[in-house]
Parts: C-alpha cells; sequence; structure tokens
C-alpha cells in the first residue's frame, strides 16, 4: 500500500522500499527523508518525545539502528527479533514512522531561526516550539488542515465544531484496475451530534453510511425506516472481545476497596452473579453470546471453557466466595460490610453513551443485590471518564471488551498485559510499563507479574508456533483470574448504507483493530451510482 515493497530478514531487519513519484497531499515527494526526520528530529528529540521512540520499536530495552541508503530505502534493524513490528505498522491506529518533513522543518528549532520560531509562537500562542511543533503535528488526530497527508482525503474544515468536510487528495497513491485513481468519492461529510440522535438521523435517511453510535437496539427501528429512508440496513459481526465489560479498577486510590478488588474471589463472585442471559434475551433479543471476556470463536486460541469460566449464574458460589473473603457481615439493608466496616457499596462509571450499557446495568444492579452488593452506575462525559480512571479515582468503569477479539500468532498480545493504561483494571501498571517507570506503579499480583513475563517472552519468540503457545496460556490466564468482567459478545453491529452508495460489503466484520472500522473495507472504493 503505502510501502512499494518490503523485505523482511527473521524478523530483525526489515528494508522498506518507497515508491519513485510517491507524492504529499501537497504535491510534495514522500521519500526517506519523512522517515529521517521522524526518527532523528522527533522520536529521538527529548522535547518533542520526552520517553522516547515508541515501545514497540524496542527490543529488551534496544532501539534499532536505523539507516537510509538513498531516498526509496529505510532499513530498520535489531540484533533480536522484533515480531511485532509489521504487525504494529498495520495497525487500525498507525504509529506513522514518517512524517511530512518539509512542512514540519519550519517549526522545529533544528531548522527554523529563533526569530521566525518565536514569531509563530507569539501568533499560536504557546511558550515552546516544541508544543508548536506538537500542536501541528497531530497526524493521527488529522484536525490540522494545513499538515500534509497521504491518506485518500484531506481535513478541509478549520476550527470546525460540529461539521467537518474532507476533500479528495489530488496525489492519492491508488488507482483501480482501470486506472482510475482513487478515491472515488469526492468530499466526506462529517457531523457531529449528540449519541441519541445518531439513530434517529439515520432513520431519516439523513446519513449515507452509518455504523458507529448505532446499537443493536436500533436494529429494529432501522428496518421500518428502509423504504422511506432510501437506505438499506446490514448486520455485521462484531469483532470486540465483549460488547459490554466491567473493569475493576485494581489501582483505585482507595486502600481498602483497592485490597478487595485485587482479590479474585471478589471479582468471581460478581462476574457469577450477573445473569447474562437475562441481558441477552432483553437487549439482544437471544442473538449474542452470554459469558466472560475471552477471544472469540474465530480465533485460534478460543475455548469455550474460558467463554464460560466464572460466567454462568451461581449466586449460592457467588456468595460462598464472599463469605469465605470475610464479607459476611451485612448492614440493615442487607448489603455486606468491608473489613473497615463500610458498606459494599460498587460505583461504576460509564461513557453515557451507549443505552444498552445502562439496560444492562440496571438489570446487574438486581442481580448484584442477590449477594448483598450495591451496584451505583454514574454516567460521565468519556473524556473525563478515562482521566478519573487514569488518576485512580474510578472504583470500577464500563467499556467495550478488548478492541481485538480475534488475535492470531503474529498479533502482539500486549493489550493482555499490564503494558497500557487503555485497560481500565490497571491503568497505572500501564503508565508504569509505558513510562519507563516515571510514574504509575509496578505490577505487584502474581498473574499480573506472569502476564508481564508472558509478553516479554513473545517478543524473543522465534516462531509462530512458540508465539501461539504464550498466546493461548495469556488468555487462559484472564479468563481465571476475571480482570475485567465480560457480560455479553458477538451481538451485530447495524451498519446503515444508502441505497446509492456501492461497494460497501453485505457481510464484513465491524472491529477498531483489526480492521479500523471502515477502513479494512476500503472506503476509497465505496463510490455513489448516481
Amino acid at each position: 500500500d503505502i510501502l512499494k515493497s518490503f523485505e523482511n530478514e527473521d524478523d530483525k531487519k526489515f528494508t522498506l522500499h518507497l515508491r519513485p513519484g510517491h507524492k504529499w497531499s501537497d504535491g510534495n515527494p514522500f521519500t526517506s527523508e519523512d522517515f529521517r526526520y521522524f526518527w532523528e528530529n522527533v522520536a529521538n528529540n527529548e522535547l518533542l518525545s520526552p520517553s522516547g521512540p515508541v515501545d514497540f520499536l524496542r527490543v529488551e530495552g534496544e532501539l534499532p539502528k536505523v539507516s537510509f541508503p538513498d531516498e526509496h530505502t529505510v532499513i530498520y534493524e535489531w540484533s533480536k527479533p522484533n515480531p511485532q513490528f509489521l504487525q504494529m505498522l498495520a495497525e487500525a491506529r498507525p504509529p506513522f514512522i514518517y512524517r511530512p518533513s518539509h512542512y514540519l522543518k519550519s517549526y522545529h528549532a533544528d531548522f527554523t531561526d529563533e526569530e521566525e520560531l518565536r514569531e509563530r509562537l507569539y501568533e499560536a500562542r504557546v511558550r515552546s516550539w516544541a508544543a508548536l511543533h506538537n500542536r501541528q503535528d497531530n497526524m493521527y488526530k488529522f484536525d490540522n488542515p494545513d499538515l500534509p497527508t497521504l491518506q485518500p482525503w484531506m481535513m478541509a474544515t478549520k476550527d470546525g465544531k460540529s461539521r467537518f468536510l474532507f476533500v479528495r487528495n489530488p496525489y492519492y497513491h491508488r488507482v483501480d484496475t482501470n486506472g482510475v485513481q482513487l478515491p472515488y468519492v469526492d468530499v466526506i461529510e462529517m457531523q457531529v451530534v449528540a449519541p441519541g440522535l445518531v439513530a434517529a438521523k439515520a432513520n431519516a435517511g439523513e446519513v449515507d453510511l452509518q455504523a458507529r453510535g448505532l446499537d443493536f437496539k436500533d436494529a429494529a427501528i432501522l428496518k421500518k425506516g428502509e423504504a422511506s429512508g432510501g437506505y438499506k440496513t446490514k448486520l455485521w459481526g462484531n469483532g470486540t472481545a465483549s460488547q459490554i465489560a466491567i473493569y475493576p479498577n485494581l489501582n483505585y486510590n482507595d486502600d481498602g476497596w483497592r485490597e478487595v478488588m485485587r482479590d479474585v474471589r471478589f471479582r468471581r463472585a460478581l462476574s457469577l452473579a450477573i445473569n447474562r442471559k437475562t441481558i441477552n434475551k432483553g437487549l439482544y433479543f437471544g442473538l449474542a453470546k452470554p459469558g466472560g471476556m475471552t477471544v472469540l470463536p474465530i480465533s485460534p486460541f478460543f475455548k469455550e471453557k474460558n467463554r464460560d469460566a466464572w460466567a454462568i449464574r451461581d449466586v449460592e458460589m457467588a456468595n460462598a466466595l464472599l463469605d469465605e473473603m470475610g464479607l459476611d457481615k451485612r448492614d440493615k439493608d442487607g448489603f455486606r460490610l468491608l473489613p473497615d466496616g463500610r458498606p459494599a457499596w460498587v460505583v461504576i462509571e460509564t461513557a453515557g453513551e451507549r443505552q444498552e450499557v445502562e439496560n444492562a446495568l440496571q438489570i446487574i444492579t438486581d442481580n448484584w443485590a442477590e449477594i448483598g452488593v450495591k451496584l451505583i452506575m454514574r454516567p460521565l462525559e468519556r473524556d473525563i471518564l478515562r482521566n478519573r480512571v487514569y488518576a485512580g479515582e474510578t472504583m470500577a468503569s464500563t467499556w467495550f471488551g478488548w478492541d481485538n477479539g480475534l488475535p492470531q500468532p503474529y498479533t502482539s498480545p500486549s493489550y493482555l498485559a499490564p503494558w497500557d493504561q487503555a485497560f481500565q483494571s490497571w491503568p497505572k501498571w500501564g503508565q508504569y510499563h509505558q513510562n519507563h517507570g516515571a510514574v504509575g506503579e509496578p505490577p505487584d499480583l502474581p498473574a499480573a507479574i506472569e502476564l508481564n513475563d508472558l509478553a516479554h517472552q513473545w517478543t524473543k519468540a522465534y516462531s509462530s508456533v512458540d508465539r501461539g503457545l504464550i498466546w493461548q496460556q495469556m488468555v487462559d490466564i484472564h479468563a481465571d483470574n476475571v480482570f475485567a468482567i465480560g457480560i455479553i459478545n458477538g451481538a451485530p453491529q447495524p451498519v446503515v448504507v444508502s441505497n446509492s452508495l456501492r461497494n460497501v460489503p453485505e457481510k464484513a466484520i465491524w472491529a477498531w483493530s483489526p480492521g479500523a472500522h471502515f477502513g479494512v473495507h476500503r472506503p476509497d472504493e465505496f463510490f455513489f451510482a448516481e
């Protein structure tokens, strides 16, 4: 795709070949200089990248030797294998190991004189050239219309709030079999609306393509509106490990609660008490699969035993586990008491974006009351929720399960290890890994330490067989330890497609990773019949 070709020598040496004539959206050449600028002037600049190059570029702490033999060749080389290198380059959120150097150099102190930079800082009202450079350099966020891109469309809206336009990139590199340059669609218009309005607008025929913001509960009303709305509702498979998952925060700032939630018996009891069959029947018409959070059947690491682990309703066993923990005393309302005398009230914070989550939690509230635990639901705005989780201020939260419920031996298992703050059960362990010990906390639960060790072993493994065995061990550990309480998976994802839009698959997988939602289905090849 972006590369013309590559060569892989034992996962140690990767030679990347660029296409002569490939250009950025502003017409400037895309060459090895853009890779060199990223490596030398961004990734290894302490002001722009305080933590240094991202983790997947390190093998047991060793950074690669990066060379640029000519303007169309880039070489990454390690002394030991780096099996995740190519896979990470193809992720839904790519790391972008290149930058439009011709544009960003004018914001970099190594290439622009001090006086010119001072004027730019004054205009932008920022204090340092590094802050200004990072603001201009949001390749993933795609929020700077002046930043050249290699994507099919370029952002054309400056300082937008609720309406954004993207226009076709005149230098986009892909062509169809007849030699016609892609993308076919000239303009993409995106509107930001309240979550509750997405289904209503789709039902009214106001969208050409929509899946995000639609839940399975919307399928019936969407089907009814097809004739008048001029669209079809496709039902795609869902690639997340769980549609709804509850994350007890093992790094919660409250010492008493932290100790309780780190006891695996507590997490198992909460999971055992949930009536997943009722949730499936009431919210998904029985079309989903009840079960704990694990990989999906399409993955070679799926075991039915893991999906059922601590996930088949057993109130008697749940009560026995809590009694065994010493939580056998109750208050006048029947709720259990912690060792310090406080009632067992679990506050679950949600992003408030999906009605199905709130509906499921209402059912779980009654389920947990049967074992003497009170569930209190607290909706928050998404960014506020994440920041509270990362800071250890949230007791428990809800989100989807693992983005990638379809892993293969070549998939990095880093999201199963305590390596990323985004896994809401261990944000501070993730911070510790991501910042090389500068912040956060080192994992101190035996199962988490084992996951950490296994993830390191995977990065050193030489064969796909060895990597697959490590993957299976990690999946099994998660199922037994219930680090996140999965509720349901496999519910179909409604996808609304205008009758005039072509090349959108009839059947597909809706997943963030792998797949980037619509991305893997080549939206640059979608076209309008009229």
